[in-house]
């Protein structure tokens, strides 16, 4: 007879499950060009999106003060994956958007995903897969794209 696993496990494996993952989406990008590229980085650049945004509107979405969104800005644009540029309707404001070097990153993050999951798909079997993909949606919010995930880690 099995008995009930302690409260506590569910959320570490569900957290444990994103790591594996997002460990080897960063290894496989590592391997195809994107070696500097961090996990804050995916929420930054999904964030940023292809239209880019401002630096207080990236701090919003983000969950974060508009100094530590520059912050991350800065290191991005270190590394080439995106860039400042002056609104053209308000000079006084910088866009930041993604460079192709970025959009790049964030492609083959998709593709990479993909490839995980059917390994996942290999390992649990595809009707398995499903249903653990069906019940999360059941019991996680519908805005799949909640970006706010790094205020809420540094959040007191």
């Amino acid at each position: 007879m099995s008995s009930t696993p302690p409260g506590f496990e569910l959320p570490l494996r569900l957290f444990l499950a994103f790591r594996v993952l997002i460990d080897e989406l960063h290894a496989e990008l590592g391997r195809q060009g994107h070696p500097d590229i961090r996990p804050m980085h995916g929420f930054v650049m999904q964030a940023i999106g292809p239209d880019g945004t401002t630096a207080v509107d990236l701090g919003r979405t983000l969950g974060v003060t508009k100094q530590a969104a520059g912050k991350t800005v800065e290191a991005l644009e270190r590394i080439g994956y995106v860039e400042r540029t002056r609104d053209p309707a308000d000079t006084r404001r910088k866009i930041v958007r993604l460079t192709p070097y970025g959009m790049d990153a964030l492609a083959r993050s998709a593709a990479i995903f993909d490839d995980l999951r059917a390994r996942w798909a290999a390992e649990l079997g595809e009707d398995r897969l499903r249903a653990l993909e069906a019940d999360l949606r059941k019991m996680t919010p519908a805005n799949l794209w909640r970006l706010d995930i790094p205020g809420w880690f540094g959040a007191p």
